[in-house]
């Protein structure tokens, strides 16, 4: 019988800590004896290097070592690539320290190693690199042109990777169009601006020739394999821990970055350990990127606002390099039709390197662009057929007798077929349209007008692809003296709450209080299996990996119970920390059964001793051990889910705006939500929470903007723009629960959910609510103040 903690809102076990300033970073373990390292980093976006001097550097005062290209042995390599896609040829990944050239501003030239940073800091700074400056080309559009100046000179027109995808027989359906909408639109470049920079420290131990590494990572297990490969060492010899982590966003889980391995080669060569923290400024010219895609979208429709056809050309910005292959562009290609039930579907992207900072996912990874790109759209055809926004929607959304839905063609980013699980689009989106107080807009939209205000209401439908594989692993074990659960898993968390989650599900189990459950994670020297944590996928692959271990500990854990109560298993109940016979008072406390399933422990304490732990219609005449029992009550398993599961929702937002400061108020945001069964609800609200205000950075405030040389002009918090607490508005959350049927659980995935529909939905309030005053189109995020005038301008 189950204690069912799953779906309560339980508070985040790991708060206290956190909140109270108990955390522990990277920059908070303290190694003694640590060198600092420090970068000199490229100010060119591309150039030749002629030479470098060194000398000056290597003779400063706290100077340990000066490392180039042609002192780091086996590292002077291009770094792996990590998702290979035969779309790709000769795909360009950069080397730790650049070797003849440089392709973007911030690239790592150098690596200076002293006795603290400012030493390390002062020294890069006398390190002379003879540049001989190229031509370059920022604009994504112009980059693709014969003339352009070419990043890579293997790379035609800086293509890097040219895909299309088809779904059903669109040429005909284009031919049986009754209408044609035709949009392009733009989401430009931006950053995770987490609240923590990266992180990495090292430490040698040559007498046992062990690696431990400290990693602000999302993937420690795949830093381990990467470093254990790269430097020859047994995967046992390497180590690698994510301690606490401010913030990841996707931004953290690429390796290798320059420093990850630079930064162990010096601990290993020097003997001591070494550490790096990025600041603020590196983490701006120096740690990946998304974002930046221009879409060319047609929808053919039948003159009542059925789409019968989609067709899409993109061009996405993959940057100086492609480490993560095409992940983002095809995230984007196989969720452009949303929810909506468009049988033929003719999508072609081109990734193209550009030279700026290379790009890999951020929280949201391409459904963002393609969320905006399609709602757009939608919202254009609507006008254009004289229908209500919500109605044009209504009439092209997947069915719930629909699902499975499968867009026969389209593969997503786990190389499998797109297929949308479960869901109940009509319902979510006749939700928001009560929950925004559509019937009633009209009516203040007009009221509004009357004394010169500009009110619109926006509106904006997204699904989004969670829990890929393509495994994740759990083990669970209960401590024989304390009863406590330990949970282990490959994951790491960067504020998401797996602690809490997890315990939940293991709680529900094995009926333990959930402050009673240890969960241990981000450390591969407890657990030697997974992927890591990107794609809203912990919850799924992780958390029925761990539902399947603790359901295997469950059994154990009966079958012992039930031995040594002399009861029928059947009868065994496991609620506050105790087998329990129903309807009775007889029990034993899952510390005794752990205690006693252990021969080894056994062995060592009389039966008088013993039958002290246990109630005193216990048998203790032997181990209490079933034939083919693991000793002890743990166990360990997988999950590898079977394909994606796809989220999704509707938001819904009434603006206005100021015509004359060109400001947008939010005065109302919901947002109606589905991640299939919610392990805690206070949870998954601070993920759509969480995602949401990094939306409304992207749809109004966040730009990586460069000047035509290449030179970021706003890498810093004072001129690249982020909202404060001030600047996001509250947002009504409301939910349903369609489990997936892809998994025991039932869950999908959270984590992107909050920040994929937020720059459509304003967007599309923006343009209604100027829409009496000129009609101007708002077809590019983030939509500022300046863009505003000069839309209203051009109308």
């Amino acid at each position: 019988m189950s204690t069912r903690k799953f779906g309560a809102p339980i508070k985040r076990n790991i708060d206290p800590r956190l909140l109270t300033g108990k955390g522990a970073f990277t920059d908070d373990i303290n190694l003694p004896g640590a060198l600092h390292a420090a970068f000199l980093r490229s100010p060119f976006a591309r150039a030749r290097i002629k030479g470098i001097d060194v000398s000056a550097a290597e003779q400063a005062a706290g100077v340990v070592a000066v490392y180039t290209c042609d002192n780091i042995g086996h590292l002077d390599i291009e770094l792996p690539l990590l998702i290979p896609h035969p779309s790709m040829t000769d795909a360009r990944t950069q080397r730790p320290l650049a070797r003849d050239d440089v392709y973007y501003v911030g690239q790592t030239v150098a690596m200076v190693v002293a006795v603290d940073r400012y030493v390390a800091e002062d020294a890069v700074n006398l390190i002379d690199v003879d540049y001989e400056p190229l031509e370059v080309e920022l604009d994504l559009e112009s980059a693709v042109g014969d003339a352009a100046p070419l990043v890579h000179p293997t790379h035609p027109n800086n293509i890097a990777a040219d895909f299309t995808q088809v779904c059903g027989n669109p040429e005909a359906a284009f031919a049986e169009a009754e209408h044609v909408t035709r949009i392009k639109i733009q989401v430009d470049r931006s950053t995770a601006a987490a609240m923590e920079c990266r992180t990495v420290a090292a430490r040698y131990d040559s007498v046992r020739g062990e690696l431990t590494v400290w990693d602000g990572t999302q993937a420690p297990l795949g830093v381990r394999g990467g470093l254990a490969s790269i430097f020859g060492f047994d995967e046992d010899k390497v180590r690698v821990i994510a301690p606490d982590v401010g913030g990841g966003f996707g931004q953290k889980v690429m390796f290798p970055y320059p420093d990850e391995l630079l930064v162990p080669h010096a601990a290993i060569q020097l003997g001591r350990p070494v550490k790096y923290i990025e600041d603020r400024r590196e983490n701006f010219i120096g740690s990946n990127q998304e974002r930046t895609q221009i879409h060319e979208i047609e929808l053919f429709a039948r003159k009542n606002g059925e789409v019968i056809a989609l067709r899409d050309n993109f061009l996405h910005d993959t940057g100086a390099f492609i480490p993560y292959g095409i992940a983002v562009a095809q995230v984007a290609s196989t969720s452009i039709a949303g929810p909506y039930r468009i049988p033929n579907i003719h999508v072609r992207f081109r990734a193209v390197y550009t030279p700026t900072v290379p790009v890999t996912p951020y929280r949201g990874c391409g459904r963002p662009q393609s969320c905006f790109a399609i709602e757009r759209a939608m919202d254009q055809l609507a006008e254009e057929l004289g229908l209500d926004r919500f109605e044009v929607r209504r009439r092209n959304l997947i069915r719930d007798e629909d699902f499975p839905y499968t867009r026969e063609g389209l593969l997503f980013a786990d190389g499998l077929r797109v297929k949308l699980d479960s869901g109940q689009y009509h319902k979510a989106l006749d939700m928001a349209r009560e929950a925004i107080g559509w019937d009633a807009f009209a009516a203040d939209q007009a009221a509004a007008l009357k004394d010169g205000k500009a009110l619109g209401l926006g509106l904006a439908y997204y699904v989004e692809g969670t829990g890929l594989g393509p495994y994740e692993g759990g083990h669970v074990k209960i401590h024989p003296i304390t009863g406590k659960v330990y949970v282990n898993t490959g994951l790491t968390s960067q504020g998401q709450g797996h602690d809490t989650v997890f315990a939940q599900i293991v709680s529900d189990q094995l009926g333990v209080a959930v402050e009673d459950v240890i969960v241990v994670e981000g450390d591969t020297g407890t657990f030697e299996w997974g992927v890591a944590t990107f794609a809203s996928r912990a919850a799924v692959v992780s958390g029925n990996a761990i539902h399947k271990t603790a359901m295997k500990v469950r059994e154990q854990t009966i079958k012992a119970a039930a031995n040594m109560l002399e009861a029928d298993p059947a009868d065994i109940e496991l609620r506050d920390g105790h087998a329990v016979i129903a309807g009775t008072d007889r029990k034993v406390s899952l510390a005794a059964i752990a205690t006693a399933t252990n021969p080894l422990r056994y062995a060592f304490n009389s039966a008088a001793q013993a039958a002290t732990q246990f109630a005193p219609a216990s048998r203790h005449d032997g181990p209490p051990l079933i034939d083919g029992q693991h000793p002890g009550l743990e166990a360990t398993d997988y999950f590898s889910p079977e394909c994606a599961t796809w989220a999704y929702g509707v938001h819904a937002a009434i603006v206005e705006v100021d015509r004359d400061t060109c400001s947008v108020e939010v005065k109302k945001y919901v947002c109606i939500h589905d991640c299939g069964n919610m392990i805690n609800p206070v949870i998954v609200d601070g993920q759509v929470m969480g995602g949401f205000a990094q939306g409304i950075g992207g749809a109004l405030y966040e730009r990586i903007e460069y000047d035509r040389e290449g030179n970021p002009t706003n890498a810093n918090f004072v001129d690249f723009l982020i909202p404060y607490a001030t600047e996001v508005p509250n947002i009504e959350i409301a939910h349903l629960e369609t489990p997936s049927p892809l998994n025991p659980l039932g869950v999908k995935g959270v984590g992107e959910a909050g920040c994929i529909a937020v720059g459509a939905t304003l967007a599309s309030g923006i343009e209604d609510a100027l829409k009496p005053f000129g009609g101007a189109k708002f077809h590019q995020t983030p939509i500022t103040p300046s863009m505003i005038f000069a839309a209203m301008s051009n109308a």
